[in-house]
């Protein structure tokens, strides 16, 4: 038995912290946690013994947990005796992040409602889809959201978080938390896919999904921190504890958007679970100086940069006038993350070196259902890392049959956590799960070693002369140029071929592209068939949706720019 495999068994059997046991979930017999909280209002009312702690930043409004609980209690009360709201019932919420995001996401879920995550940079038409498709008992937005529904014809009770919020707020402030019964599997929140191709799904998790995102996370840390310490252990080194193991209050940078799953698991709720802090921006679009500025004030320890806000702040050229050394762990996600930003990342962040990780999960998984971290993830910076506790992940190819190890095909993922429909669209539902609730996820990867290596969207692929091309494989070449501050690799039609591969490149600050000698630099690595042989060099970033991901369908030319100017 390996160590790994020695640290995992004692964590996760019998009497392990994370024992695992089998149980039915929704008609399946799969791995879940034994000791478990069963809904996240009784994750809220642990928090009451925090008391005074600070759970939430923002500007000069400081609020500790027990202000917190006030504050959810007194809008739950609100949202039930004013505006109907009952379990089962939506509640939509249209905002830049802030407080009142998160206040009315606890006071929803305490209620057992179910919270509509709506996507801040919609138009108005996609606004109007998502509360047509949604159907909520009420809309809570910021003004300028709001300001979007002009023309439409909204036929639901909205607050505006500047004008109204603070009546919730008010409402009751005396009031207790609600008491009605909520079960396990009963609906929490609805994450709008990103739509790169059609209209987006709302992905409908229910409190044990969410549940088990934290406890998995969780679960995954503590392993590798017991890996970790006994590597010390064995190098004489046991009383030099890594950065990410110092004590402390857990302090995140929150730049993810509370309408992504990074930003409403992982900070709004992952962080009120380990009893954290979330520093919030008051401007919504991002700035590496005021990014840098809060890290330095506030004393950050976690940063999630997702997409291009890595590439942008590594290049930021006032980055060094910050004092950036309370950073001691910094997180990738959303879309994978070359090797080229890591080393810039780390170089930026020299205390979170060693303690950098990356997670692979989605709205639909709904768990991150396999990550690396540490060591290891410096060993393998390409890999997604292993399967998480409770989670199962099978490669299979286009028969639908497993494969085996180093073959690539799609991931399909099943554990208790995964999303209980798409809403309302029974034949999409149909389509993404197949028979024992396996969830086929639409990536390509593959297995070696135990590790996971994810390496396209499906619909990505450039397929020449009858050649398969995965375009991460080319971009991850691309950024490790120095020139290069991001990059893009998309297939375009060709006569001959079928599909050539055009690359789009965005120079690091005051670069000049030679595209002769990029190419030549990307031969030195890569085939001659995967060389690009059209180029477009931007000065603009690249397009991106709210989890990093690159819309590549933006520049295919197939649909406008997702972004809506603030």
């Amino acid at each position: 038995m390996s160590l790994r495999d020695e640290v995992r068994e004692q964590l996760t059997g019998p009497g392990g912290p994370f024992e695992i046991v089998e149980e039915d979930v929704l008609g399946e017999r799969v791995p879940v946690f034994k000791n478990r909280l069963r809904s996240l209002r009784e994750l809220l009312e642990r928090t009451e013994a925090l008391g005074d702690t600070e759970y939430m930043v923002c500007g000069e409004w400081r609020i500790g947990y027990a202000q917190h609980l006030r504050y959810v209690a007194s809008a739950a009360r609100a949202l039930r005796e004013v505006y109907g709201v009952a379990a089962g019932d939506r509640v939509a919420i249209l905002a830049a992040n802030c407080p009142e995001w998160a206040i009315a996401c606890w006071a929803t879920l305490s209620l057992g409602g179910i919270v509509v995550a709506m996507n801040g940079w919609w138009t108005p038409d996609e606004i109007d889809y998502g509360l047509r498709d949604s159907e909520p008992r009420l809309l809570i937005g910021d003004a300028r959201r709001i300001e979007r529904l002009a023309g439409l014809d909204v036929d639901v009770p909205v607050v505006e978080v500047e004008t109204g919020f603070r009546a919730l707020l008010e409402h009751a402030p005396e009031a207790p938390l609600p008491d009605q019964p909520i079960a396990e599997d009963d609906p929490a929140v609805i994450l709008y896919t990103s739509g790169t191709t059609g209209r987006p799904k709302g992905a409908l998790a229910s409190h044990r999904g969410i549940l088990g995102f934290i406890q998995c996370t969780l679960a995954s840390g503590t392993e590798t921190a017991v890996l970790e310490a006994r590597r010390r252990a064995a190098e004489g080194s046991e009383s030099a504890p890594s950065q990410s193991q110092r004590p402390g209050q857990q302090i995140v940078l929150a730049t993810s958007p509370m309408f992504h799953l990074s930003g409403l698991y992982s900070m709004i709720l992952m962080q009120l679970a380990v009893g954290g802090k979330m520093v919030l921006r008051e401007q919504s679009r991002f700035e590496p100086a005021d990014a840098l500025r809060l890290i330095e004030k506030e004393r950050v320890t976690i940063w999630a940069p997702l997409g291009g806000m890595a590439t942008r702040t590594a290049g930021f050229e006032g980055r060094g006038d910050y004092d950036l050394s309370s950073v001691r762990n910094v997180g990738f996600g959303g879309a994978p993350t070359s090797p080229a930003v890591q080393k810039a990342m780390r170089e930026l962040f020299p205390n979170a070196a060693r303690s950098m990780g990356m997670g692979y999960g989605s709205s639909e998984t709904v768990a991150s259902v396999a990550g690396i971290r540490g060591a290891e993830f410096l060993q393998h910076p390409e890999s997604t890392g292993r399967v998480t506790p409770t989670c199962q992940l099978e490669i299979r190819g286009e028969d639908g049959r497993p494969l085996p190890e180093g073959e690539e095909g799609e991931i399909h993922v099943r554990s208790a956590y995964n999303i209980l429909e798409y809403w309302r669209k029974p034949e999409a539902t149909a389509a993404a799960f197949k028979p024992g609730r396996w969830l086929a996820t639409g990536d390509i990867g593959r297995f070696e070693d135990g590790l996971l290596y994810i390496n396209s969207r499906a619909r990505d692929m450039i397929l020449r002369n009858a050649e398969n091309i995965y375009p991460v494989e080319i971009e991850y070449r691309l950024d490790a140029h120095p020139e290069v501050a991001e990059s893009a690799v998309i297939g375009v039609d060709h006569p001959e071929w079928g599909q050539e591969v055009q690359a789009i490149v965005v120079p690091a600050a005051g670069a000049e592209i030679d595209t002769d000698a990029l190419g030549r630099w990307c031969g030195e690595t890569l085939a001659a068939y995967k060389l690009p042989t059209r180029w477009e060099i931007r000065a603009e970033p690249l397009p991106r949706n709210a989890s990093g991901k690159v819309l590549k369908n933006v520049l295919r030319g197939d649909a406008e720019s997702a972004f809506v100017e603030e």
